[in-house]
């Protein structure tokens, strides 16, 4: 049983069906990456990025799922670019001193780590302080 100071966090049916779509075209997109199904991997990864995009925006209201949903869109960027660096041919081409192609997708995977790591550094302390003086 939740103690009467917790939020409780619902997500309405429509939302909920959303994502579930989300994780069948992820792991579609995954699946053609895997099994080098070009078509198919290239194809999931707008469906795919599009919902993440829009399950971010629809919760951006709660600090704690706008920062994991933002790190969703940039690990699914990241992942869909190697994909992408692999399907073409630049993954193992140098970019920057030993730095290859797909090396680039540490960019949005290190963006959706930074998110995170201020979400539970500052904005969670942060909330943890105020939330009593709230409740009072």
């Amino acid at each position: 049983m939740p103690e009467p100071t917790d939020q409780l966090y619902t997500i309405p049916a429509p939302y909920r069906r959303m994502e579930n779509m989300h994780i069948l075209f992820w792991l579609l997109k995954d699946i053609g990456w895997c099994m080098i199904w070009k078509p198919l991997g290239l194809t999931m990864i707008f469906p795919t990025l599009i919902i993440a995009v829009l399950i971010t925006w629809r919760t951006r209201d709660i600090k704690a799922e706008l920062a994991h949903n933002l790190a969703i869109v940039f690990w699914i960027s990241a992942n869909s670019y190697w994909m992408v660096s692999e399907f073409f041919g630049f993954d193992t081409v140098r970019v920057w001193g030993s730095l290859t192609g797909k090396h680039m997708a540490l960019l949005p995977f290190l963006t959706g780590l930074l998110i995170l790591l201020y979400y539970y550094l500052v904005q969670k302390p942060r909330e943890s302080r105020t939330a009593p003086i709230a409740a009072q």
